[in-house]
């Protein structure tokens, strides 16, 4: 097993240096990655060198280890954090309690105690390790949320268009049995509210009735077809593959004598919806989408039965129509890209024009509606459309391409694309925009001692880790350095052309210790600011 990472943090040098020279680390399972002699020295270079031990002394200047460790286990909860101490002082030892410390130690320790501490602080990490790592656990755990992962995978197959292979891998997994059908149905079963007078056993533990409901169903579909049946927001879903040995209408028959069946035996009324079938399992959330309208119409024929979706929406065929779905799919592709899914998201839409037997008016309508789709995108962004059309009359010229459906696919790509890019400009020019009014902001406030990235982020109206990550990319500086470059660059500027006193300086500068000020400028020019302004 690899070393763990440990850093050290004391104001005092010497003591750091002997701690590193005394202890034989690597025997211990640890290397030392870095040091620090204060709390705020240590947060930065937390960030980079991502120890997993933190062994901090508690009195320092500018930020002592009980701050620090406050601060740490805000932002890196899991590192394990070692506080030294030279005060027997119940009040620091209940302080250390509250911020969970793994070890609170009274100096001065010799190396015997520290490596016994060290060598149960490695044992701890093994064992976290391990007991994430042991596949017999992870195994064990997995299966026994199998039944819950099953009705998840399943509830989402039948909310959203799935992939034909993933959906077999996860069938196979999930010892799901429908697979290689002639077509598939879906049908939701709505219980109805128990009668007065109804089961007296039932009566008493409601919970039980969709339990008892769901066993009829599974009890009378096994001798029938297979099946795979779960429990959804409308009600509990039954996926049934209709092979060679049955018949659509014969799976009807069974469910119209399921709803007798829960009548007789349960004393439940229950009403199943029925939705259209489907060639691929790819189609079936518009199965169920449809089984579950089905549902709506209980109250205008009646419940305690089947209601098939085509025995009250009779199916209306050679309709072409830009659904919900493909133009989710549409925008998506548009906003994210890459190229190659504009492309085969325009293909698949266009295709259905070849599938579909309709009037060219129903083509020209269909198109259009493709089209107003995309100018929605490009109002929302308030993008030229001159531009994107290639065309000074913008909108008209479009409408009269639209008699052209062999060519449209290819027209239509092109649109895409070039909205795309100027979506991926806008962003951009977005993040500069953003990262112009950060640094101006810091350069108005930079003399406040508490303008953190979190103040900075709520004028900005911007999330702190989204904003530190790009503005890392933009400038090539966290936020905390640049802040500090600007602070320190106006302290030259006072320094060469003020008589202000060093503290008068560093408060203008925004900190609020003159100590501290003067370590951090020592840091950065190697020279502190009385000697600065002396050369």
């Amino acid at each position: 097993m690899s070393l763990y990472r440990i850093m050290l943090v004391d104001d005092e040098e010497e003591v750091r240096k002997a701690m590193i020279r005394k202890m034989d680390w690597e025997s211990l399972g640890f290397t030392v990655v870095g040091d620090a002699e204060n709390g705020q020295d240590a947060l930065e270079k937390i960030e980079q060198l991502e120890p997993d031990v933190v062994m901090t002394d508690i009195r320092m200047p500018y930020m002592d280890g009980l701050t620090l460790t406050a601060r740490i286990r805000e932002k890196y909860p899991s590192i394990k954090i070692l506080i030294f101490s030279g005060y027997d002082d119940f009040e620091y030892a209940k302080q250390a309690i509250k911020l969970k410390v793994t070890e609170y130690i009274l100096k001065p320790v010799n190396g015997e105690e520290l490596a016994s501490i060290l060598n149960r602080i490695r044992i701890s990490l093994d064992e976290e390790i391990e007991q994430r790592r042991n596949l017999s656990a992870l195994q064990e755990s997995y299966q026994g949320s199998l039944p819950i992962l099953r009705e998840l995978f399943l509830n989402d197959l039948v909310r959203q268009p799935a992939d034909a292979d993933s959906v077999a891998a996860k069938l196979a997994e999930y010892g799901i049995n429908i697979l290689d059908a002639r077509k598939w149905l879906v049908a939701v079963i709505h219980v109805e509210q128990m009668e007065q007078g109804g089961n007296q056993v039932l009566s008493q533990h409601q919970e039980l009735i969709p339990i008892s409901v769901r066993e009829l169903v599974e009890d009378h579909l096994k001798p029938y077809c297979r099946f795979a049946v779960f429990n959804s927001a409308d009600g509990i879903a039954v996926i049934a593959a209709v092979d060679e040995g049955n018949t659509q209408t014969g799976l009807i028959n069974v469910l119209n004598d399921i709803c007798k069946e829960s009548k007789r035996m349960l004393e439940v009324s229950i009403t199943v919806g029925i939705g259209h079938s489907c060639d691929s399992l790819k189609e079936i959330s518009r199965s169920f989408e449809t089984a579950a309208d089905a549902l709506g119409y209980r109250a205008i024929v009646g419940s305690g039965k089947t209601i098939y979706i085509n025995d009250v929406e009779p199916v209306s065929r050679g309709k072409l129509l830009l659904d919900d779905k493909g133009e989710a799919e549409l925008t998506s592709a548009i906003k994210f890209g890459p190229r190659e899914r504009i492309g085969s998201v325009v293909q698949n839409l266009v295709g259905r024009m070849d599938d579909a037997k309709v009037h060219a008016r129903q083509y020209q309508v269909y198109m259009l509606s493709i089209i107003n789709c995309i100018t929605r995108i490009m109002q929302q962004h308030d993008l030229d459309m001159g531009e994107i059309f290639d065309s000074d009359r913008g909108y008209p010229s479009v409408a009269e391409g639209i008699y052209r459906k062999e060519e449209f696919a290819e027209w239509l790509i092109v649109i895409a694309c070039r909205i795309n890019e100027a979506l991926n400009q806008e962003r951009d020019n977005t993040t500069k925009k953003v990262i112009l009014e950060a640094k101006a902001y810091i350069k108005e406030h930079y003399s406040e001692p508490d303008l953190s990235v979190e103040t900075l982020c709520r004028h900005l109206h911007m999330s702190p880790a989204y904003f530190s990550t790009v503005f890392k990319k933009e400038t090539g500086q966290t936020y905390i350095n640049y802040l500090t470059e600007v602070r320190l660059e106006r302290a030259v500027q006072l320094l060469n052309e003020t008589d202000d006193k060093t503290y008068m300086i560093a408060q203008k500068v925004g900190y609020q210790e003159q100590n501290y000020f003067s370590y951090v400028f020592k840091k950065r020019y190697g020279v502190s600011p009385t000697k600065y302004r002396g050369t």
